[in-house]
């Protein structure tokens, strides 16, 4: 059972890097455009925006599976599954009958294996104008800092995922405000789904899956070391709504570049972001 503990926050040591403007020698860049379109809502804008990284040797950007037949999405295709997760028997790769893309299908049993993306659910929480993130205990992204979330289980709504997660990582008890972000990142077959909360109670700890919690000021995030390009991307997008005076809702597509991994956040573009 997870230990309560008071903590109303605890100092960083790390140098906030906010997106105001490009700089030289950080690394990355900044273009922000906006586009209107007739068939868009007047209430959604639509920007692209590119932010640009060195690239790296890994392929990951969230928690990777332990299955070695789990399919992972490169470039629009899906590794090959070798054998039936039902009966067994070894597959073929080919069309089925009325449909347009490649498929596992078993030799045996006749059964298709159809490949989907994962949802991954978790909280932007809010405190005392403070944000609650967790130090990583797990690989990957050692020691490096998330917003607590975690995958989407069977039988649960995505916001009671988000509550979950945010127990089991954080030891928080949190309301959940309103949905904040969604953000899909196809080249890993994920779909990120983050909520505003606010703590029922400020009392969090570690969980088995963080080393550490702690509440960060704005001007605090430890943008340097941060786990995943999607937390990267949602708190960037939370920072932009608190300067505006205006939360809202934000969709958006995250680009990773081939060959990166968790440790280039910044290697990818966010593309069709809308903003409700």
């Amino acid at each position: 059972m997870l230990k309560a503990i008071q903590i109303l926050g605890c100092s960083s040591g790390f140098i906030s890097q906010r997106l105001k403007k490009p700089h030289s020698g950080n690394g990355f860049s900044l273009i922000s455009s906006k586009t209107s379109y007739n068939s868009t809502p007047k209430s959604l804008s639509f920007r692209v925006i590119r932010m640009f990284s060195t690239p790296s040797q890994s392929n990951s950007d969230a928690p990777s599976s332990s299955s070695s037949s789990v399919a992972v999405h490169l470039a629009g295709n899906v590794r090959k599954i070798k054998f039936c997760q039902w009966c067994g028997g070894p597959a073929k790769h080919e069309i089925p009958d009325g449909e347009e893309k490649i498929r596992a299908i078993c030799t045996l049993c006749g059964k298709i294996a159809y490949q989907n993306p994962k949802m991954v659910v978790g909280c932007l929480i809010e405190h005392d104008r403070k944000i609650l993130l967790c130090k990583r205990n797990i690989e990957p992204s050692l020691g490096l800092w998330t917003l607590p979330a975690g995958y989407l289980e069977i039988g649960e709504s995505a916001a009671e995922g988000a509550i979950r997660e945010t127990w089991e990582e954080a030891g928080a008890e949190v309301e959940v405000i309103s949905p904040f972000a969604q953000l899909d990142i196809p080249l890993i077959g994920q779909t990120y789904v983050i909520f505003l909360a606010k703590l029922k109670k400020p009392q969090f700890s570690p969980g088995p899956e963080s080393s550490e919690c702690c509440l960060f000021e704005v001007d605090d995030i430890p943008f340097d070391s941060l786990a995943f390009s999607s937390i990267f991307v949602t708190l960037n997008l939370y920072i932009e709504d608190v300067k505006s005076g205006k939360v809202k809702f934000h969709y958006g597509t995250i680009n990773k570049r081939l060959g990166t991994g968790p440790s280039d956040i910044r290697a990818f573009t966010l593309d069709y972001h809308l903003q409700v």
